[in-house]
């Protein structure tokens, strides 16, 4: 019997390998030994360590402009291809590395995006995938643009300053000192969101409040973001501000389809999923095991369990998952394609003690390997 194990992290716990290590652990407890253990994220937070340490990678350190200036240390990943970069721009431009009494949505920027995809083209990294959730920024992707070389000046011919604030005195877009390095790489962005640039449903009025803006302010930051799509529609000769997922990460989506030819905003677990090959191993598998920290009914509406669960049934292969809590209402997972779910709490617990990384792995293991005696004698 070949089984594959594809689990998401649990979030502050195990990272997706170390729980599917345990599950694996507990799998050959049972006697059975055809095991391979796949890594698994969903685009976000945690995607960067799913891949680096599932496909053999390495993590590399960029000193980047933060979003509000100075300073951070960015970290990201290259595979062991030597030529894929795995990043996420909050690492250079996430709202977490901005105290939220000193949120600014009119100076936040996404200059050190542009500072972290150079990085790594001049290491050698030609294919990008980059997840854009948890920015501090709403400056429609210009900062990213001007650290990769593009002047965006206004009618003096002086560079627009960070934020959103000058977006809408910009007078000329030129690709000056863009490196031609640029035109030989693709970029796979990881975007579940499919907000358009502008409106009542763009960046602005939906996301912006929580990066700082204010009622008052909604309509005024709008105008500017419009009036930014309007010279990058005289730039680039194309209009993607109404494309799904234009308004993510505060417009820095609609900057990626704008000005850079070779890329494609697409579901996170989907780029996941292809990155690590997990269709090729799914095809001659006899079992499935997913799971992530907490299954719900937000699970079965396209998290990572579900995402291996689709690709799953088209083989038509069996799927268990486990999770560290399981809710009320997880039972819509048994129909987006889960067959059958456990918890792995064993007995009365603490968060904490439930959450403690070793408490967490034999949980898992002692979990998987019940099921699995189970699934031995019935097979």
């Amino acid at each position: 019997m070949k089984i594959v194990v594809a689990i998401d992290s649990f979030k502050g716990s195990l990272s997706s390998i170390e729980a599917g290590s345990a599950a694996k652990s507990g799998i050959e407890r049972a006697g059975l030994a055809d095991v391979t253990v796949m890594p698994l994220a969903d685009g976000g937070e945690g995607t960067t360590e799913a891949l680096v340490e599932g496909l053999g990678g390495t993590y590399v350190s960029a000193v980047v402009t933060g979003p509000l200036g100075g300073s951070v240390n960015a970290v990201y990943g290259i595979l062991g291809d030597g030529r894929t970069a795995v990043m996420e721009m909050a690492r250079a431009s996430g709202i977490m590395l901005v105290d939220r009494k000193k949120l600014d949505p009119s100076k936040a920027t996404t200059y050190g995006v542009g500072e972290m995809i150079l990085d790594a083209a001049g290491r050698g990294c030609r294919e990008f995938i980059v997840g854009i959730g948890g920015s501090a920024t709403t400056d429609g992707g210009a900062g990213m643009l001007q650290a990769l070389g593009f002047e965006i000046t206004d009618e003096k011919g002086e560079n627009i300053r960070p934020g959103i604030r000058d977006l809408d005195r910009i007078a000329d877009i030129t690709p000056k000192n863009v490196p031609k390095v640029l035109k030989e790489c693709h970029f796979s962005i990881a975007c579940d969101v499919k907000n358009p640039l502008c409106g009542e449903n763009g960046a602005v009025w939906i996301y912006g409040p929580q990066k700082g803006v204010r009622e008052e302010e909604k309509d005024i930051f709008d105008r500017k973001m419009k009036h930014f799509a309007d010279k990058t529609q005289e730039y680039t000769g194309a209009d993607h501000r109404t494309a799904p997922g234009a308004g993510a990460a505060g417009g820095l989506g609609y900057a990626f389809l704008s000005y850079l030819p070779n890329a494609e905003l697409k579901s996170g677990i989907d780029i996941v999923l292809e990155a690590v090959g997990l269709e090729q191993e799914l095809k001659d598998a006899d079992l499935v095991i997913t799971g992530e920290g907490r299954l719900d009914h937000q699970t079965a509406m396209g998290k990572a369990p579900v995402g291996v669960a689709r690709l799953a049934k088209k083989y038509g292969v069996k799927v268990f998952a486990f999770a560290g809590s399981v809710s009320r209402d997880a039972s819509e997972c048994n129909s987006a394609g889960i067959d059958a779910f456990f918890p792995i709490v064993r007995g009365v617990t603490t968060l904490e003690e439930a959450m403690d990384p070793e408490n967490a792995k034999e949980n898992m293991a002692l979990s998987v390997e019940q099921v699995f005696r189970a699934v031995g004698v019935l097979s």
